[in-house]
Order: C-alpha cells, then structure tokens, then sequence
C-alpha cells in the first residue's frame, strides 16, 4: 500500500485530499473537458452594513438575477492552505463583504489523477449539509482551468495544529471535540453520508470554537449503507477497510475512537515505525494506553476500537457516555480557548 506522506509531519500518511497546515507544490495549470455538475447556486445574504462580521452566518438565498458566481465576485487574500489539486484562500464576496475561504482546484491534476467523481461527490454532498458542526458550503463554480468551492471560513483554523502546539488536550478539551464531531457523525449518518475520513486535518475550528468537519472528498452518500472502496489515512483506517471487506457507517465511529486517542495523547493509538506495523496494530486492535488517561476515557475508547463493526458504541450512546457527560456539558469551551484569548 502507497501512502503518501504529510509535509507539515513525516510520520503522518495522507490522502489525496488538502493538508491544512502544509503547502505542497501545484503544477502548471491546465484545462480539460471536467464539468463541474451544474446545480442552482446561491449567494450570501446582502447586508446593508459596509462590513459583514466574520462570526455573522449568512442565510443563503435565490438570486435571480444572477445564478452563477464569477472568480471575480471574490476579494482573495492571504492563502490558507495549500494541497495537491489546488489551494484554500480568504476571499471576501464584493457585494456582501462577507467572509468566506474560497477552495481553488485545478482540473487539469483532478483529470490527471483520475478524481472527478470525487471532486464532484464532494460538492453535491457538501453543498446540502446543514449543521453548526459541519463547514458549510455555500456554492460553486468554474471556468476554464479551475474549481471553485466556497466555504464557510474557519477562523481558527486546522484542530491538527492546534493539536501540535499543545502536543496534546487535556480531558475536558479532547470530550468537547468528541461531542461535537459526534454530533456532526449523527446529523451526516442520518442523511446517509459517510464520511471515511476523520482525522484532526478535517476538522477545523470556527469563530465561537466550536468544531467543523470539513473536506468530504472521500465522503459518499450511500443508501445501502455497504462500501469496498479502500479511503481515507492510513491510522485511521478501520479493521474491515484494511482487510477488503464490505464497509458502512460504523468506519467513522472507528475513526472517532482514534480522533479520541490522539487527542488526548498526541499520537494516533496505532502509530508505528513502518506501514506493515501499523496495519498489524490496526487488525489486532493492540492499543497501550498511557498512564495519565482516566478510566472513563480509556472505556469510551475501548468501546469505540472493536473489531466487529455491529459491537462498536453507537453514536447516541456516545454522547450518554460518563467521560462525555463528565468532561462536555453543553455550553463548555475548549481549555484552548480560554490559552488563546489571555
């Protein structure tokens, strides 16, 4: 198995997806015959204020003058991050003000690399999830070279590096995490979209600090709830993934259990020197937890790793969890919170 590595951190694998924290070199761009499925597109609510805050969430309504968006309806700033189809810029849309990331691709590397499907899952699946926890995304377009999707802004960027600079959470910071991204599991799960790709790169973190999963480029709607497609990182990848078999939504409370893990400890619980050791963690389930974690977060781990996906902690009762309802009452910040604004 070919793993590509992660710029921003040699010992992390990556997909073919974006690395929010990491730039790796785009090529030349290009045109190809790529059509970006078309679809109704909306725009941000005008205000009458000169400048929409950052923290102001738009409601999205029908333009019917206009149904397309343009490259240049965009103010682009500073670049956000930088991946192998493209790049993520702050853009603010000229007649609103409002603040959004404006995720560019280039369809001459989607075509090379055989994505299109991909790329344009993404966007439909994107496009229509409605939830606090989940990045939103307003609309998108193209023209002649490249991809645009446009994003919610993030204000505080990747939970990957957040992660980095405090090496790893405390207790109570790792529960909120987990409680919201399992909120945003439970919302996705029931309109039958699997995400297949959690891992702290995908989440971001908005302007009030609370959780957002984002790029759904291996996500699938999928009525029948059974996949065989092999996706996602390498340490995070389920037990029945790895050995080829058929795959439902039970791959992401998997993915749940190690986000868990590795937030609490730093390192991904099935972290080792070379991919085959990994994988041997990974289909053993052989986890060592430090002595600094508490009972109760080892238990809600523990339910969570099972190698039979039908065994692993529903999401429901994850959120009943004694950890959980210990650690994340509703309405608790995350302790980086409270580091940041001193």
């Amino acid at each position: 198995m070919n793993i590509p590595k992660c710029k921003c951190d040699e010992n992390r694998s990556l997909n073919d997806g974006f690395c929010c924290t990491c730039p790796t070199t785009s090529h030349e761009m290009g045109s190809d015959d790529f059509q970006v499925p078309a679809i109704p597109l909306d725009r941000p609510q005008c205000s009458s204020q000169s400048n929409v805050k950052e923290a102001q969430k738009p409601e999205l309504m029908n333009d019917d003058k206009k149904k397309e968006w343009l490259p240049s309806d965009f103010e682009i700033g500073k670049p956000l991050g930088k991946g192998k189809f493209g790049n993520v810029y702050l853009a603010r849309e000229k007649e609103s003000h409002y603040v959004v990331a404006l995720k560019v691709l280039f369809k001459s590397q989607i075509h090379d690399s055989g994505i299109e499907h991909q790329v344009r899952r993404e966007a439909e699946i994107q496009c229509r999830l409605r939830h606090p926890n989940i990045l939103r995304m307003y609309g998108y377009f193209h023209d002649e070279k490249r991809i645009y999707f446009i994003l919610e802004y993030a204000k505080h960027g990747a939970l990957y590096t957040l992660l980095k600079q405090h090496k790893r959470f405390d207790e109570k910071t790792a529960a909120i995490c987990v409680r919201d991204l399992t909120k945003a599991l439970i919302y996705c799960h029931s309109k039958k979209v699997i995400h297949r790709d959690i891992k702290p790169e995908n989440l971001l973190i908005g302007d009030n600090y609370e959780l957002k999963m984002a790029d759904f480029g291996w996500s699938v709607h999928s009525p029948s709830s059974r996949r065989m497609t092999l996706c996602g990182t390498l340490d995070y990848l389920s037990p029945e993934m790895i050995e080829g078999k058929p795959h439902n939504y039970a791959v992401d409370i998997w993915s749940l259990g190690v986000l868990c893990y590795e937030l609490l400890v730093g390192l991904p619980p099935f972290d080792a020197k070379g991919h085959y050791q990994t994988l041997r963690k990974i289909t053993c389930v052989i986890i060592k937890y430090p002595d600094f974690l508490s009972e109760e977060a080892k238990d809600l781990i523990g339910k969570l790793l099972v190698i039979n996906p039908e065994q692993r902690l529903p999401l429901t009762q994850v959120l009943q969890h004694p950890w959980i309802l210990e650690n994340a009452p509703e309405g608790t910040r995350p302790q980086f919170c409270t580091i940041e604004q001193k």
